[in-house]
């Protein structure tokens, strides 16, 4: 709207020098149509000092949102990563940053995961943290997409996380129906899933190279949410606000 009553201000200054004379001979219509621009103008500024009242009132809420995707996706990654026995053994931030790296090399993630579902015992502990995964990510999402969903630059955050859970729920889908757990509640949400009707054969290779991009997914949407959440509400603010230089 605004860059609409931008050009038409602008024609309107042009057929003012080219054919003034028009305007001078229908004043009525020049009248509606410096109106209409006042109108287009004003309603385009006044939308978007609303949305940036909104945006500013939602941004702490939606920094919590945010860590709280950032926490599952990180569970995710972290926990292929330890069932893979890939995990790092540092504590505290160069564990993480280990971790990220470990993640985005594919051939070593590749091959530590297909010993991973060759091995029974482990890929039966597979089975289970990929349950709690796509459980954990379908609470997180069911309590807070339909809040960030409200405001359009947060919708955008959410469908990511949401291909994230889904990716998820559809190798706890098809794990669950394969090998069907002692949960009936699991058991009818295998039965019910459409990855049984899609998927012909759930493999060890198949399932090792899903694995690995699920990983990368969650880990590359664990960096890139944290530094959309720490924009949208900077560190300086909550030092400022608990008055700690933490």
């Amino acid at each position: 709207m605004a860059v609409l009553a931008i050009a038409a201000v602008a024609g309107g200054v042009v057929s003012d020098f080219t054919s003034g004379s028009f305007w001078e001979h229908h004043a009525l219509l020049s009248g509606l149509a410096a109106s209409v621009i006042v109108v287009i103008l004003s309603v385009a500024v006044i939308n978007e000092f609303l949305e940036r009242r909104r945006r500013q009132r939602w941004s702490v809420l939606a920094q919590y949102v945010m860590f709280e995707l950032i926490r599952s996706a990180r569970m995710i990654w972290s926990g292929i990563l330890e069932v893979a026995g890939l995990l790092p053994v540092q504590s505290g931030q160069e564990s993480l940053d280990a971790g990220m790296q470990i993640v985005r090399d594919t051939p070593r993630m590749t091959a530590a995961l297909q010993q991973v579902v060759e091995d029974e015992d482990r890929s039966a502990r597979l089975h289970t943290e990929i349950a709690f995964f796509a459980e954990h990510a379908d609470e997180v999402l069911g309590r807070w997409a339909a809040v960030m969903l409200n405001v359009e630059v947060y919708a955008e955050i959410i469908d990511r996380h949401v291909e994230l859970a889904g990716d998820i729920a559809w190798i706890a889908g098809l794990l669950d129906n394969s090998d069907p757990p002692d949960d009936l509640r699991r058991q009818r949400r295998a039965r019910s899933s459409p990855a049984t009707q899609i998927e012909n054969e759930l493999g060890g290779q198949w399932l090792a190279d899903r694995m690995v991009v699920i990983a990368q997914l969650a880990e590359a949407l664990d960096r890139g949410t944290l530094e959309i959440a720490l924009k949208i509400v900077p560190v300086e603010w909550w030092q400022t606000r608990l008055r700690t230089n933490a």
